[in-house]
């Protein structure tokens, strides 16, 4: 089981509140996020309830402040929790038009730069075959973050983004 304890003020200081499981909505346990320590598993965490708006995926560790999950604000509204991947393989498919149309290119590693390797900045559908991926929205691993599980991505709206500008993506390990 996963364990993620979330602070009100920066370096662990103020009203704090630790979770174990999924949470859809946190506003009654602490009205900001400043610093997270995030003790097991990997944490996805949500701007707004229900799972809803900006992503920050988080790995074990200490954050002290929201900078360092690349956070653009100190709003934390719902959180889910994931096992570390177990499997051997990553496997992710991405294309270059919706419904899995157009080029398509097979990824099992990491890809600092969209354009570099696929020579296209939009990716419009994707299949994660094996393993978690994180898709960010700027080459090198910068920017809005959107977490990826085993399925089927048939628009970039699936995935949670409201465009389909990808610069990076990478395996859901340690970091």
């Amino acid at each position: 089981m996963g364990k993620i304890t979330f602070y009100e003020d920066k370096n662990f200081q103020g009203r704090h509140y630790e979770c174990s499981s999924d949470c859809a909505d946190l506003s009654p346990y602490f009205s900001r996020c400043n610093s997270i320590r995030v003790d097991s598993d990997w944490w996805v965490l949500y701007e707004r309830p229900n799972y809803l708006g900006y992503q920050y995926v988080l790995s074990r560790g200490e954050y002290p402040d929201y900078q360092r999950w690349m956070g653009f604000n100190d709003t934390i509204r719902s959180c889910r929790t994931y096992p570390y991947y177990q499997g051997g393989n990553y496997k992710m498919r991405i294309y270059e038009r919706p419904d899995f149309a157009g080029q398509m290119m097979e990824f099992m590693d990491d890809c600092p730069s969209v354009y570099d390797r696929f020579r296209y900045r939009d990716i419009h559908s994707c299949q994660v075959l094996d393993g978690y991926w994180i898709f960010y929205e700027h080459p090198n691993y910068k920017g809005r973050q959107y977490f990826l599980r085993p399925g089927e991505y048939r628009r970039f709206g699936d995935w949670g983004s409201s465009c389909a500008t990808i610069g990076s993506f990478r395996r859901m390990r340690d970091f």
